[in-house]
């Protein structure tokens, strides 16, 4: 605020006053007692009549409130050449006597009384006094709309939408949304394929804001932007491939249940906010800032409706395990988004398993397929381990690594069913590998988290664009404040 020019109050005794308050009416007498006494100005926040027979200035507007940071009514203040010397909240006859110099004031009211909460700070009016008031905070251009102009329908034709409605990013919103960071405005977060843009904090929460998001959603949608745009997880790339992958988030950490994030039934799908717009604030910031659209960098045959944003937390409270953040080197109990370049989920289905074994061999089999039974080693893949079947495991005792570790003995597939042309399949790995034997997935390339409602024996698989050096990592970002 310090930053903002204000304008000037005059010299002499200012006070600030609204009718609606109840220690406000019990010191108008006072006030018009100190306006024979002293040089006095009333400014009033909600009637212009108000105190009778002070000719108080219109403050309804609460400009002078705002910029003056007035808490509560009544305040009163001293001003000697232009500068605040002295403030009182309320009424409290001490006080008041100290700071205007004048003995006996308010002889027969009581001696202290609280006042109100000034109109300045009322909830529905503090994000619009900001916008309001508070020039010189957000740099972002403005766009004016004609008249005539439907502001949700400028925003689709202006290019701005994933193809759903959008939240109108008035200054209010963004202003309200960067409440939710301590981080200022201005600060580069990362430089956002496939345009390479610097984007900015401001830059981020106008995106969140059309995505629905909360302020309290902001610091996920940050880390995200700052993994999303990492060499390792290589955005532009995972635009320009013609598989149906995205950005897939899975937070971990106390900030899940701080935001209300799902880890339960329906975890994958619709109906929760916070999962929904994390994801899509992400994918918008790639759009608009990034310049990745489909149809242009974004080149996916198909794509997938996880394209929209795809957001998740994991059930750690629930999982007999650690926690995928953990897995990938946080420290326990720290708040991340690990990005994971994904298809849209798959189900595994196996209602009969009660033994470990059985149930591995099940999530074997159909791990096979993914993308392709005889394509093996290029893709990873992210394990979406459902209660009921994390059950199975906890109650025989196997561990996270005991769990992946039998996975990868089961997807050892000889070179005789891979190649091209067995099985009648053009498809497949190159002929001279007839002779070995390969895993599906490489050495860490299959990850595990535990989701999804406690009833239902089910578990999802999320195959991964091609990995490695030549595509994408998994990237884990901690999530700060």
């Amino acid at each position: 605020m310090s930053e903002i020019e204000r304008p000037p109050l005059p010299n002499g005794i200012v006070a600030f006053v609204k009718r609606d308050c109840p220690t406000c009416e019990v010191v108008a007498p006072v006030l018009r007692d100190l306006a024979k006494r002293v040089a006095l100005t009333v400014y009033t926040q909600d009637d212009v009549a108000f105190p009778e027979g002070l000719e108080p200035v219109d403050d309804r507007a609460l400009e002078m409130s705002w910029h003056w940071g007035i808490d509560a009514v009544p305040t009163l203040i001293r001003v000697e050449a232009g500068e605040e010397r002295e403030r009182a909240l309320g009424w409290n006859r001490e006080e008041w006597q100290q700071l205007t110099g004048v003995e006996a004031l308010g002889d027969g009211l009581p001696d202290w009384r609280p006042g109100c909460g000034s109109l300045s700070l009322a909830p529905d009016r503090v994000d619009e006094l900001r916008a309001r008031f508070g020039g010189g905070v957000l740099r972002s251009r403005r766009i004016e709309l004609a008249d005539l102009e439907d502001e949700y329908e400028a925003m689709f034709e202006r290019g701005w939408s994933d193809g759903l409605p959008l939240v109108p990013p008035t200054e209010q919103r963004v202003l309200a949304m960067l409440g939710g960071t301590k981080r200022a405005p201005d600060e580069i977060v990362a430089i956002v394929p496939p345009d390479l843009v610097p984007c900015t904090v401001e830059k981020v929460a106008v995106n969140a804001v059309m995505a629905g998001c909360k302020p309290e959603y902001l610091p996920v949608v940050l880390a995200a932007v700052t993994a999303v745009c990492t060499d390792e997880f290589n955005m532009h790339g995972l635009l320009a491939t013609t598989m149906p992958t995205g950005p897939v988030l899975v937070v971990n950490g106390p900030i899940r249940r701080a935001i209300g994030m799902n880890s339960g039934m329906n975890v994958m799908g619709q109906g929760n906010r916070a999962n929904s717009s994390i994801g899509r604030a992400l994918q918008l910031v790639v759009r608009n800032v990034g310049g990745g659209r489909p149809g242009e960098v974004d080149r996916a045959t198909h794509g997938n409706p996880g394209k929209l944003g795809f957001c998740f937390a994991e059930d750690e409270e629930g999982s007999p395990w650690q926690p995928l953040s953990v897995d990938l080197g946080a420290e326990p109990g720290r708040s991340t988004v690990t990005l994971f370049p994904g298809e849209g989920p798959r189900n595994i289905m196996d209602q009969i398993s009660r033994d470990p074994e059985s149930l591995a061999r099940s999530f074997a089999a159909c791990l096979r397929t993914l993308h392709h039974p005889k394509l093996l080693i290029a893709f990873d893949c992210l394990l979406a381990v459902g209660p009921e079947h994390a059950r199975v495991f906890e109650q025989a005792g196997w561990s996270k690594a005991q769990l992946i570790g039998r996975l990868h003995e089961l997807l050892q597939v000889p070179g005789s069913e891979f190649v091209r042309g067995a099985g009648g399949i053009a498809e497949g790995m190159p002929e001279q590998l007839k002779d070995v034997a390969l895993p599906k997935f490489k050495p860490g390339g299959l990850l595990v988290v535990h989701c999804g409602s406690g009833a239902g024996l089910f578990s999802m698989m999320i195959g991964g664009w091609v990995a490695g050096d030549l595509g994408s990592k998994p990237v884990i970002q901690e999530i700060e404040s």
